[in-house]
C-alpha cells in the first residue's frame, strides 16, 4: 500500500512516500524550487517521491495531510476575536486566504495531485509524535515542542505498539517555540529560519536577562509547564513578534537585520537559550516521572535545538534519546504518512532492532555517475574520474592540504542538516578554516560554528559523548584531552573577540564554550563517507573533519549536480567531488553571464 504524506502552507513544505510501512522517499519542496523554507504545496517533492517509488498518482491509496485545517482555522478566528479590535490588519490579510483556499484543503490536494485518493487529516502534534516515535528503534516516551500547530504548542505521551497516545499538552499562545522566535526576531534574525543563529550566538554572551525573562515573561512551573505574559508579545494577532513593553524590558528596540551585533544581542541569546534549556529539562524530568519510560523521542521545531538536546542527554534523565532528523514541519509529512499506516489502517509496528527506520535520513534524489558524466560533458567541465577504491584516499589528501571540498554523493538528506551526502568538508584541525568557510564559502556571519563528523568508534576520544549522534542533533563538550590551555589574555576576551582563540586540537569545529554539534558516522550507515574519514584518520591521525551544508547563505541545500556545480563555481571552494568525478576550481571556465547571485537568494 502506498501512502503519501504532505506538509504545506506554513514553512518547510515537504512530501513523503511510505509503502507498506517502510519509508521510501522524502524531500522538502525548497530543494526543487530553490526558495528557502518554501511553504507552497509540495508539488515537485511529491512528484519526486512518486518517481522514486516507481508509481503514479493513481497508485496512491491514501494521502495524509499533517494537520487539521478546520481546527487551525478555529484557533485563528478565536485568537482574533479574543484580541479584537487589535490585529485588524493581520486579520484582513489572513482570513481571505483561508476562506478562498485553505479550509477547502481536500479539494486543493486533489486538484494539485490530479487524483482523488482517500484523505486523512491527523492533528499537527500527532504527526510530530508519529515522526518521533515510529522510526525510532524502541518503545519510548515522546515530547513534541514547536511554535504552534492547530492549538497545541507542546505535547507529551507514550508510543507503544502501533499507537502514539498524547497524554498532556500546552496550548496557544503559551509556546516555547514562539518565545524563542520572539528573541530571534528581537535580535535581528529571521523567524522560522534564524533560530539556529541565535543558538550559535548564545555562547558569546552572559545570562544577564534570565531573571527578567522568568520574572516578567514566563511563569514557569516545576513540571515544565508555563504561561507567557502576552502583554509583552505581539505574535497573537500582530505582524511582529514583540511590542514596546518587551522593548522596555530589554533596553530598546529590536536590532535591525544585518546591523552590527552588540553585547546586548549576545546576552539576550545566552539568556533565552538558558531559559529554553531549563524548560526542556523540567519537561523531560516530568515526562520520565509520569511515564516511567527509559527512552525519549523528540520532534517539533524546538527539537532542533541541539544544545538543549545535549543537556537532556548529559543530565541522564533518559537512558537513550532519538531525535527526528526532520524535526520541524517538513517531518510532519513523514509523521502523517506513518500515522495513516499505523493508526488509520491498523498495521503493526516493527521495532526493537539495533538501528532506526529512518535510513540515515538519506531519502532524497540521487544521481548516477552516467547522469553526472552527461552533465559535465554539457558544461564542458574538466574532471578527473576516480575509482571507488581510490576516492577516499585522494579526498583525504585534499583535506590534509587545506582544501575546501564540495562533497556530492548518493541520496540527498531529508531535514535541515547535511549529513555527508550534500556537504562542504574541510580540515577540522585548521585554526583558520572556520573564518575561511564562513566568509569566503558560506558568505555568512563569522560567529557561526561548524559541525564535526567523527568516526563512531572514536567519538569519545574527541568529545564527551558515548552514544551515537548520526543526525547532528546533539551538542557535546570537546574532550578535556583535546583542549588547549589559554593564556590570561585569551581567557579575558569578550564577545566576538573570542573567535580569535584556538581552543582545541580541532579548533575549526570547537565553539567558544568548548562545545560541538557532533555527527557520528558508521560504515554500515554511510559507507563512502565513513571510508573517506577513515582514510583521513589512517593517513593523518585525525578521525574528525568539518561538515557543513552544501549551500551558501540564503540558499537551500543543493539537490542536483547542476546546483552543486553552480554553488562550487560561485564560491571559493577549491574542489568539487560529484560521485566519482573530481573537479578542480583552477581548471574550470568562468561562468558565462552569471547573475549577481548574492541577490538571487533572500538572505536570512
Amino acid at each position: 500500500m502506498n501512502i503519501l504524506g504532505i506538509s504545506a502552507f506554513y514553512h518547510d513544505s515537504a512530501a513523503c512516500l511510505v509503502r507498506d510501512g517502510q519509508i521510501v522517499a522524502a524531500a522538502q519542496e525548497e530543494r526543487f524550487t530553490r526558495k528557502k523554507h518554501d511553504a507552497a504545496f509540495p508539488a515537485q517533492a511529491a512528484a519526486y517521491c512518486l518517481r522514486e517509488g516507481g508509481i503514479g498518482v493513481e497508485d496512491l491509496e491514501v494521502v495524509a495531510f499533517y494537520e487539521k485545517p478546520f481546527l487551525k482555522f478555529d484557533r485563528i478566528l478565536h485568537t482574533y476575536l479574543a484580541f479584537a479590535p487589535a490585529g485588524l490588519r493581520s486579520f484582513l490579510m489572513a482570513i481571505p486566504l483561508w476562506i478562498r483556499e485553505r479550509i477547502w484543503m481536500k479539494e486543493l490536494i486533489c486538484k494539485e495531485l490530479g487524483c482523488e485518493p482517500r484523505l486523512v487529516f491527523p492533528e499537527h502534534h500527532e504527526s510530530h509524535a508519529a515522526a518521533a516515535f515510529f522510526p525510532s528503534p524502541f518503545k519510548a516516551a515522546f515530547l513534541t515542542v514547536d511554535g504552534v500547530g492547530e492549538w497545541t504548542t507542546t505535547s507529551f505521551g507514550v508510543g507503544q505498539g502501533n499507537r502514539v497516545e498524547i497524554q498532556s499538552e500546552l496550548q496557544f499562545p503559551h509556546s516555547l517555540g514562539l518565545l524563542y522566535s520572539a528573541f530571534t526576531y528581537f535580535t535581528g534574525f529571521k523567524v522560522n529560519s534564524g533560530e539556529y543563529k541565535l543558538m550559535g550566538l548564545a555562547p558569546y554572551g552572559q545570562p544577564k536577562y534570565v531573571d527578567v525573562i522568568l520574572r516578567e515573561l514566563v511563569d514557569l512551573k516545576a513540571d515544565g509547564s508555563f504561561r507567557l505574559n502576552m502583554r509583552c508579545f505581539n505574535y497573537g494577532v500582530g505582524l511582529t513578534m514583540t511590542n514596546r513593553r518587551f522593548e522596555r524590558l530589554f533596553g530598546g528596540p529590536p536590532r535591525k537585520p544585518e546591523s552590527r551585533l552588540t553585547q546586548r544581542d549576545m546576552d539576550l541569546a545566552r539568556s533565552i537559550q538558558d531559559v529554553t534549556e531549563e524548560i526542556m529539562l523540567r519537561m523531560a524530568r516530568h515526562l520520565r516521572r509520569e511515564t516511567g519510560c527509559k527512552q525519549l523521542c523528540l520532534a517539533g521545531g524546538v527539537a532542533l535545538n541541539c544544545v538543549a538536546n545535549g543537556r537532556i542527554l548529559r543530565e541522564g534523565i533518559f537512558e537513550r534519546i532519538w531525535i527526528q532528523p526532520a524535526a520541524g514541519d517538513a517531518g510532519g509529512a513523514l509523521g502523517a504518512a506513518l500515522l495513516a499506516w499505523h493508526h488509520y489502517l491498523g498495521n503493526p509496528r516493527q521495532a526493537g532492532g539495533p538501528g532506526d527506520a529512518q535510513r540515515g535520513s538519506l531519502l532524497g534524489p540521487s544521481f548516477s555517475n552516467e547522469e553526472i558524466r552527461r552533465f559535465l560533458a554539457e558544461k564542458q567541465a574538466p574532471f578527473l574520474e576516480v575509482s571507488d577504491e581510490e576516492l577516499p584516499g585522494r579526498v583525504a589528501d585534499l583535506i590534509q592540504a587545506g582544501k575546501v571540498i564540495g562533497w556530492f554523493q548518493g541520496r540527498m538528506e531529508f531535514g535541515p542538516r547535511a549529513l555527508g551526502a550534500r556537504s562542504i568538508i574541510g580540515d577540522a584541525r585548521s585554526p583558520r578554516m572556520q573564518e575561511l568557510m564562513n566568509l569566503k564559502i558560506k558568505f555568512r556571519e563569522s560567529f557561526r560554528p561548524f559541525a564535526p563528523t567523527v568516526l563512531r568508534e572514536r567519538v569519545s576520544e574527541y568529545f564527551d559523548l558515548e552514544t551515537e549522534s548520526p543526525y547532528m542533533l546533539l551538542v557535546a563538550p570537546v574532550a578535556r584531552g583535546q583542549r588547549l590551555e589559554l593564556s590570561a589574555a585569551e581567557q579575558g576576551r569578550f564577545g566576538l573577540e573570542k573567535l580569535l582563540t584556538p581552543r582545541s586540537t580541532i579548533p575549526a569545529v570547537t565553539h567558544v564554550d568548548y562545545s560541538a554539534r557532533v555527527q557520528t558516522v558508521t560504515e554500515a550507515g554511510h559507507p563512502l563517507y565513513y571510508r573517506l574519514i577513515k582514510a583521513f584518520a589512517d593517513k593523518y591521525g585525525c578521525p574528525v573533519i568539518i561538515n557543513t551544508s552544501f549551500n551558501v547563505r540564503g540558499e537551500p541545500i543543493v539537490c542536483s549536480p547542476e546546483q552543486a556545480y553552480l554553488c562550487f563555481m560561485r564560491t571559493n571552494m577549491d574542489y568539487l567531488v560529484l560521485g566519482n568525478f573530481v573537479l578542480e576550481k583552477t581548471g574550470q571556465k568562468p561562468l558565462d553571464k552569471d547573475i549577481d547571485w548574492l541577490r538571487e537568494f533572500e538572505l536570512d
